[in-house]
């Protein structure tokens, strides 16, 4: 048996698999996020660990004969954050998270010190670890002075599983330290950011053993020896589940925040439209992505100002939608990565007349986060990676009618798998195979069957094309808005 373990941003999520790759066994535990300041998001690191031990304790009482037969456990999280600690492992602050655009001022002091961009393999956004860092040195010194090690989200598990300070390469390339080419830390980045080596976890692929689970957890869970793979961050993990492991076909994930993946068989950074591009969680493997910060989160806003819940706002669009919306939307609510690279973008409706209604607002809405993946379609080809087709997942997929929209906005046939979850617990757990087998071919990271095939509609994509146009004229005109009464 195999345990996944997936830390998102809103839960934790735990996926039990036996040697055939079947789902034994799932938990879920929420997670709520701070935000004491605009802009800034962040989560008690203590919630994660107790969060986890919920998870599996349910999983313990469900299937106890299986859980008694675990072998390894794979990590995957948030990539990102933040999570600071001390000389004793005590954490010093709550985790900065990857949504949290506080360090702005920041990037352009980093981007100017050294070559992120060419060892990072990625533009400085504040989304990313390197810039809270330095944001933390220049606002909470005394804390900064305290740091002994920095740890993404994951890794803190992987510290109260094992006892061990361990990273691995995917989720590592997003905090801009690594040597995205080499595979290693960076010292001229961390030098840039006031830190070095020492301040580091060890390394390893996220199909490694990256340690042992603790006797005193084994002891008090009635497993045997169990190995913690290294795992990935959560969309080279959510690819691992689908067997995105090879350039060709990728995947869109439809979460709180959104992406195009594809993966790459070498190391081709290319920054001109804050396309992120970094390590795989298999060897010798890289992978691009466009990332959108606000995607099911846009309908998860209207949904709490309007009472009604994010299904009742999709079923109040047609399926399938024969017209272009006359309402637009921009969905930076949280500011935005591919390809405008500006956290203080704002969202905002456009063009709303009396005559519109919630169902306006609703179809807006899912056509804002649309075309902000067609965005990403777009920068990913400018990129050298064009993505004809892509397996639709999260939990915005389960609307058929925006995975229509988003298919003829961004012009990619979407996948959708047969019942089953593939998420980044599923790959995770793949992970964990992976380090006791050593198998890292697609006998252990096959493909899902595909149940349906939603190719774009050519008498909407034209329509959908000109809106494009209109979104980026609105957010420029936006922008300019927000500078002259900032």
């Amino acid at each position: 048996m195999y345990l996944g373990i997936d830390l998102g941003t809103s839960g934790i999520k735990a996926m039990l698999i036996d040697d055939g790759f079947n789902v034994v066994a799932t938990a879920h535990e929420s997670l709520s996020v701070s935000r004491p300041h605009p802009g800034w998001s962040e989560q008690d690191p203590a919630d994660w660990i107790a969060a986890c031990s919920k998870v599996i304790a349910e999983i313990r009482r469900a299937k106890p004969e299986a859980w008694a037969k675990l072998q390894a456990i794979g990590l995957s999280g948030h990539m990102h954050g933040a999570t600071l600690l001390d000389s004793a492992d005590q954490v010093l602050r709550p985790c900065i998270l990857w949504n949290d655009g506080r360090s702005g001022a920041q990037c352009e002091t980093l981007d100017k010190r050294a070559d992120f961009r060419g060892i990072g393999g990625n533009l400085v956004m504040a989304g990313f670890t390197a810039p809270k860092l330095l944001w933390v040195a220049e606002n909470e010194p005394e804390i900064f002075a305290r740091v002994a090690k920095v740890l993404l989200p994951k890794d803190y598990l992987r510290l109260w599983l094992t006892g061990g300070h361990v990273a691995e390469m995917s989720d590592a390339a997003g905090t801009l330290w690594l040597d995205v080419a080499k595979r290693d830390w960076s010292d001229e980045l961390l030098a840039a950011t006031g830190l070095d080596r020492s301040h580091m976890p060890s390394l390893v692929e996220g199909s490694d053993v990256s340690g042992q689970l603790r006797a005193e957890l084994a002891g008090e869970w009635g497993v045997g020896q169990v190995a913690v793979a290294g795992g990935g961050g959560d969309n080279a993990a959510t690819a691992c589940g689908m067997g995105v492991i090879q350039p060709g076909v990728g995947f869109l994930s439809l979460g709180t925040s959104g992406v195009l993946f594809a993966s790459t068989a070498s190391y081709a950074p290319n920054t001109g439209d804050a396309v992120h591009t970094f390590c795989h969680a298999l060897p010798e493997t890289w992978h691009q992505m466009g990332v959108i910060l606000s995607a099911t989160d846009s309908l998860a806003w209207l949904s709490e100002i309007t009472g009604k819940s994010a299904p009742e706002l999709a079923a109040l669009v047609a399926d399938p939608v024969t017209a272009v919306s006359d309402v637009a939307f921009l969905p930076y609510l949280s500011g935005e990565r591919t390809p405008l690279n500006d956290p203080g973008a704002t969202g905002a409706f456009v063009g709303l007349r009396r005559a519109n209604g919630l169902a306006d607002l609703a179809q807006a809405a899912m056509e804002g986060v649309a075309l902000a993946f067609a965005d990403c379609a777009n920068a990913l080809r400018k990129a050298g990676t064009p993505v004809e087709a892509a397996f639709a997942v999260g939990g915005g997929a389960r609307s058929e009618s925006w995975l229509k929209i988003i298919a003829s906005a961004t012009g990619v046939t979407l996948l959708v798998p047969e019942d089953g979850d593939f998420g980044a617990a599923f790959g995770a757990a793949k992970l964990a195979v992976a380090c006791k087998t050593g198998d890292v071919s697609a006998a252990t990271f096959g493909t899902p069957r595909v149940s349906k095939e939603i190719a774009p509609d050519a008498a909407l994509a034209g329509a959908y094309a000109e809106k494009l146009v209109l979104q980026r004229e609105a957010y420029m005109a936006l922008r300019e808005l927000d500078r002259a009464e900032a």
